[in-house]
This record gives C-alpha cells, structure tokens and sequence, in this order.
C-alpha cells in the first residue's frame, strides 16, 4: 500500500535528523506501507516568499501566520535528501513538496520551482482569492461568503492549477468541506471538467482521509462520492493519502482510501 501524502517537518522543530526520518520508516512499517511520498510546505521555506505575497496582504492573522511558519530555508531539506537518498530502507520513499498554488503567482511560482529537482510535487488549493479558507482561526468568514460561488472559484483555481502543468498530483481535491458548509448547486460538470484536466496533464489526484483525521473524526472519509464517482468514470489515476502531520498518523485510514 501506499500512502501518496506524509508531511514530515511537522512538530520537529526544523531540523533535518535520520533518526526523526527513520521514525516515519517505522511507523510506515507497522501500518503495512510499502511506499511513501514524504513532502514540505513551500509556505515554510524563504524561497517562496513573494508566492505568498497575496496571502499576506489579505489580513493581519494571514501576515503574522506565514511569518511564524515560514521560518527555514528549502537548502537544509534538499541537503537532508541528499543525505538519505542512496540509502536502503525496507520501504520505497519519495521526497516532494506540496505547493500552494496561487493563481496570479503562478509565473513567479513556475519560477521558483525551476530550480529544484524533487521525485514529485503535488498541488494544492489552500488559498481563495488571499482567504485561507480551510484554516479553523478563519472558519467565520465562511458566514459571510456565498457558498457556492466560492466553491466555483475554488473549483477554477483546481482547473488553473492542472492547466499550469508545474505538478504531477492533486492534493486532498474537496478538501473545501472542511468546515461542512456545502454547496446547493451540482458541481457535476465542474467535477467532469476537473477530470478531464487531470488526465490531459498526467496527473493523479488523492484520495485524502486528512480532513477526518486533522479536523474532525466525523468527517467525510476521502473524496464526496459525486467527485469520486466522476474521477472514476474518467479514468482519473487514484491515490491513498493520509495526509499526516506528525509520525504515529502515516497510514491513517489508507486501507478505506484505496480504490
């Protein structure tokens, strides 16, 4: 089994150890996964400082938020790599990164991620027009949006994102429900519409048990059964993805997420 979605800087305090590395080997190993794809955040390196300037002059918390996360350079994870990627471990290990796509950064982002060699990056949509809409300190401004042309929006900048051709996964793709406010439109044409990017672009997209597991255990598991259905019934590549945030959730829910 695989599990596509292992943040792994998460909770360590910055720093680039093998024993903290082998400890997601380990946990991987008593989940029964033989393969992980272990990422970073490009909101915590310098490097990708000016992609986040929207993000920034959206509100204060956004600008303190980032100025509290971003707080490395992309050098010492890329050093570590190196450190480890001869080695021989009882798993298959893939090192990538997960970029926020913001849409009118996407020249300067291409940019940015020119200069790096990674074994995979995956795409994701954190971000509407500057709103950090899935973050729990920004959960009230949903209250004041209309709900489905948000989710519209959300669902044009997944389509921009497979159209830049910078990634070769889409990560946790519904991940908008996190707060459970749902849309009243059907979104089948925009889900068929999405589908059809994927496979032009080559790109899998996750099925991602990280809203049960980092938000609420009520939650959803994985993908809404219409956008699943769809990406099926397209011949979307499928992938497993716990998207965990600390070593003892590698492999959370992965079984249940397979297709």
């Amino acid at each position: 089994m695989k599990d596509v979605h292992v943040h792994f800087l998460h909770g360590n305090g910055g720093k680039y150890t093998t024993d903290f590395f082998e400890g997601f080997i380990c946990a991987a190993q008593k989940a029964k996964i033989d393969e992980i794809y272990l990422l970073e955040h490009t909101f915590q390196f310098f490097e990708f400082d000016r992609i986040y300037e929207p993000i920034r002059q959206y509100n204060d918390f956004q600008r303190d938020w980032l100025l509290k996360k971003m707080n490395g350079s992309i050098e010492g994870y890329l050093r570590f790599i190196d450190t480890v990627r001869n080695n021989e471990y009882p798993i298959k290990i893939k090192f990538g990164l997960e970029v926020c796509y913001i849409p009118e950064m996407a020249e300067e982002l291409s940019d940015v991620l020119k200069k790096y060699s990674f074994d995979f990056l995956t795409g994701s949509v954190h971000w509407i027009d500057g709103w950090g809409f899935d973050h729990p300190k920004q959960k009230e401004i949903w209250q004041t949006v209309d709900i489905d042309q948000t989710y519209l929006r959300y669902y044009q900048i997944m389509c921009e994102l497979c159209k830049s051709g910078l990634f070769g996964g889409l990560a946790h793709p519904d991940s908008i429900k996190c707060f459970r406010y749902l849309p009243s439109i059907d979104l089948t044409d925009t889900y068929i519409e999405l589908a059809t990017l994927l496979n032009e672009h080559n790109m899998y997209a996750e099925n991602s048990g990280g809203l049960r597991l980092n938000y609420s255990p009520d939650l959803e598991l994985g993908l809404n059964k219409n956008l699943l259905s769809i990406l099926k019934k397209y011949g979307v590549k499928i992938l497993p993805a716990s998207d965990a945030h600390k070593q003892c959730d590698v492999g959370a829910n992965i079984k249940e997420l397979q297709i």
